[in-house]
């Protein structure tokens, strides 16, 4: 037993007043406030102000009958109803959905949701990191999540995801490079599920632009196709010069130069006899053909054939006669294309058709008689007095018109013949191959 504190006793050697006891013992009741004291059955010597116990209140139901809380009695529901005798698929079992177990399932328990270390209290899944965390990096996949959670409370959660973020598991200083993309835009994943482009470093960077720098092949190439195309586009400009615009010019030229000449004549300023280089003299009719074209002395390429004109072999070896003269062969030369091309069509003429030379005071007219297709330039002998391979056999009045051959070619000569049959002065009037 403990025996009792010298202080509780007085100098009379009896009992201390609990109220006034500085130091209460808390053994003896069970509680050190000197307001609370438990119930505890009086003692032998000790006194207890305490009220005398009282009987319990009367029940006031005690005096109603023992059927008065009775339910009073109801029809049943359910009464005339035909109990449900099953149908297909029943089977009479009293629970129509079996437990797991009995239905041959694995029973699968709900796992137990992690505790939070920092509040040691249970968390749900976070709404607002199921899809890109609010800080930029990309939701944790759910063997990262099952580890943060295990391991620890939030701050391991965003180690985690931080390790998951960079590939390798290389850690950062968490400052973005200088030209790497933001977060949002650096290579989110797409619709298709594609993981999010790793930033580049400064050489990758440098390489990735060296690489679409075009090589010198690609150079050289370009530099090729766009001189062909400057070629092509020169070469087409050229054709147009030649087979459209040195026909307009030409033609323009051609009529001026018989224009004048005709008013010339009327002026009487020009005299027949010999006449200069490139100076015209008379004028070409083809009725069939519709051709006027003027007729000048020489056949110069430049001064003469060149400007849209027929030119009269009149110079050295090649000299022919004029239709003047009583006897001899008047030989014409023209272009078959470009520059006018006044013969590009003497292919079409058939014996018989008239062909005109019309001169300051005589109209001279001829019968086409004959055409060679195709002679070597170097053949002379088709514009002599009598030509050779005309059908001619004795001297006479004749004309001989030259072009070239094929078209667009001067590899060959295509010669057409005709024989006087009329001189007409022009004091007469126009012959009636042009009156027609």
């Amino acid at each position: 037993m403990t025996a009792l504190r010298p202080e509780r006793e007085t100098a009379a050697g009896g009992p201390v007043d609990p109220l006034t006891d500085p130091l209460p013992d808390v053994l003896a009741g069970g509680h050190s406030s000197p307001w609370f004291r438990a119930e505890q059955p009086p003692q032998q010597g000790e006194a207890h102000d305490l009220p005398a116990p009282q009987p319990p209140p009367a029940d006031p139901y005690a005096q109603l009958p023992p059927d008065a809380y009775a339910a009073p009695p109801q029809e049943d529901a359910y009464a005339g109803h035909v109990p449900y005798d099953g149908g297909p698929g029943w089977t009479g079992s009293p629970e129509p959905y079996p437990a797991p177990e009995a239905a041959g399932e694995p029973y699968s328990p709900v796992p137990e949701a992690p505790r939070d270390d920092e509040t040691m209290a249970l968390r749900t899944a976070d709404p607002a990191r199921t899809g890109e965390e609010r800080d930029g990096t990309p939701p944790l996949t759910a063997t990262a999540t099952a580890t943060a959670g295990a391991e620890g409370g939030r701050a391991a959660r965003r180690k985690a995801a931080k390790r998951n973020a960079r590939p390798g598991g290389r850690r950062g200083t968490g400052r973005r490079r200088a030209g790497a993309p933001a977060p949002e835009t650096a290579g989110a994943p797409g619709g298709d599920g594609e993981p999010p482009e790793r930033p580049r470093t400064r050489v990758e960077a440098r390489r990735a632009e060296r690489a679409r720098k075009p090589s010198a092949a690609t150079v050289a190439s370009r530099a090729v196709g766009e001189l062909f195309i400057t070629i092509g586009v020169l070469m087409l400009l050229f054709v147009t010069y030649q087979l459209w615009w040195t026909n307009v010019r030409a033609q323009q030229q051609a009529d001026g130069a018989a224009h004048h000449l005709q008013q010339d004549w009327e002026q009487g300023k020009r005299q027949p006899g010999a006449f200069q280089a490139g100076q015209g003299f008379a004028i070409l009719h083809i009725p069939k053909l519709d051709v006027v074209v003027p007729v000048a002395s020489g056949i110069d390429k430049q001064r003469v054939l060149d400007r849209g004109m027929a030119g009269h072999y009149a110079e050295g070896a090649l000299k022919t006669a004029l239709p003047s003269a009583k006897e001899g062969n008047f030989a014409v030369a023209g272009h078959r294309n470009t520059h006018g091309e006044p013969f590009r069509y003497i292919n079409r003429l058939t014996p018989g058709d008239p062909i005109v030379v019309e001169t300051q005071d005589t109209y001279y007219v001829y019968e086409m008689a004959s055409i060679l297709p195709q002679t070597p330039p170097s053949n002379t002998a088709v514009i002599d007095p009598v030509p050779a391979g005309s059908g001619f056999t004795e001297p006479g009045r004749y004309l001989t018109l030259t072009t070239c051959t094929p078209e667009f070619t001067s590899t060959y000569r295509m010669i057409v013949w005709g024989k006087m049959v009329e001189e007409r002065p022009r004091s007469k009037g126009k012959p009636d191959a042009l009156v027609d």
